[in-house]
């Protein structure tokens, strides 16, 4: 197991010492490298007025898009805008599809709801018509997911690269676009992926949307979600702020113009610290020489500890065989899922709290996410207080 970087957070831990947190894939602990950074943003602005745009747009955000690039092997840091959201972002992709005939949209039935509760919407009122790929059982998804896309015919393809209900972690990406024609839009949900597993884009940059944000494993925070735009898809969305007219301006028929690269995403004002958090996140990953598949180890270390505890407790409130993806044998993301029932998922979840763990539960399954900033010292802690519940 790699070592502590509990060192980096202790603004989080000293706040709640008696906490243990494991629902990093819900609400990460922020490093505090990201305090400095947020007063940073306020001197600024206290200093600059107006004129901290010039800092925000010329200085940290390309900052930010380079350190992003580099997680991914983005090819052009420029391909890259942000939002406040990536449901922002879902509406602007949404609002590229064709407006003269009903947009077919191809998913999975385990996306995240800034996606299905908007597409489900419009599934309401006749203006979308989706198709839905089961995620399980996991091992053939792969698979019949790319058959369904192979049929053409789609709009758009929206996939999660982690899916946020299970963990389970769709790996090969190259493989499947590589079939599928080159018109439907193909968006990639990385919010559980980015800087959780190890993820290079270098191969599907010129074909892939791929959207994710700070809140997560990226560990800076609300308010700083990005999209990778691959150039030639989504040119003029019907959905655009006046950013999107910044840098270099394309535009047909001597209509509204846009950016040609990623800014034509971008939206409106937003609040710049979230992008100050991030850029110091991505310079401590940096000092550190971490990049994802590190902090994918630290992570699989802890998960495999906490499961050889379990295994050794045979009257466990948590069965094994109630794990929705274990792995040590299927790819996973950096939080864990039981499958429980509702009312003991809910009831568990409560006596955690009570306890004083953090964890989250979606219907039937409880989760427990794993970071840099546990370490043994408490995996070995919410087994303890496991034992007592």
């Amino acid at each position: 197991m790699s070592g502590s970087y509990k060192a980096h957070f202790r603004r989080f831990l000293e706040a709640a010492p008696e906490r243990l947190h494991f629902a990093a894939h819900s609400h990460h602990y922020w490093p505090d490298v990201t305090f400095e950074a947020q007063v940073q943003c306020w001197e600024d602005a206290a200093r600059l007025t107006g004129g901290k745009w010039e800092v925000v747009l010329g200085e940290v955000l390309p900052e930010v898009q380079r350190g992003i690039a580099r997680h991914l092997n983005l090819p052009d840091p420029s391909s890259l805008a942000f939002a406040p959201n990536t449901h922002e972002f879902v509406k602007r992709l949404l609002s590229c599809l064709p407006a003269e005939r009903v947009p077919r949209i191809l998913t999975s039935d385990g996306e995240f709801h800034s996606f299905t509760r908007q597409i489900a919407r419009l599934e309401e009122d006749g203006l979308a018509e989706v198709t839905r790929v089961a995620v399980e059982p996991f091992d053939s998804f792969a698979e019949r997911f790319a058959a369904a896309a192979s049929k053409g015919g789609h709009d758009m393809i929206f996939v999660s690269q982690v899916f946020f209900n299970s963990g389970f972690a769709l790996t090969g990406l190259t493989a499947l676009l590589a079939g599928l024609p080159a018109e439907p839009f193909v968006v990639i949900d990385g919010y559980h992926g980015f800087l959780a597993r190890p993820t290079d884009l270098d191969a599907v940059a010129a074909r892939a949307f791929y959207l994710a944000g700070g809140y997560k494993y990226a560990m800076s925070g609300e308010g700083v979600c990005f999209l990778h735009a691959p150039p030639g898809y989504g040119l003029r969305p019907r959905d655009t702020g006046w950013y999107a007219a910044f840098g270099k301006l394309t535009q047909a028929g001597g209509g509204v113009a846009y950016a040609g690269d990623g800014g034509r995403f971008f939206g409106a004002t937003f609040d710049p610290v979230g992008l100050y958090r991030m850029r110091a996140v991505l310079r401590l990953l940096e000092d550190l020489r971490l990049d994802a598949a590190g902090i994918h180890a630290h992570a699989r270390a802890l998960q495999d500890r906490f499961l050889k505890g379990l295994e050794a407790w045979p009257n466990s409130v948590l069965p094994l065989e109630r794990l929705v993806v274990d792995p040590r044998v299927q790819p996973c993301g950096n939080f864990l899922t039981f499958d429980l029932g509702d009312e003991a998922a809910s009831g568990l979840h409560a006596g955690l709290a009570a306890a004083g763990v953090a964890t989250d539960y979606r219907g039937s399954r409880l989760r427990f996410g794993f970071g840099l900033y546990q370490d043994a010292v408490d995996v070995d802690a919410i087994l303890g207080r496991l034992a007592a519940i």
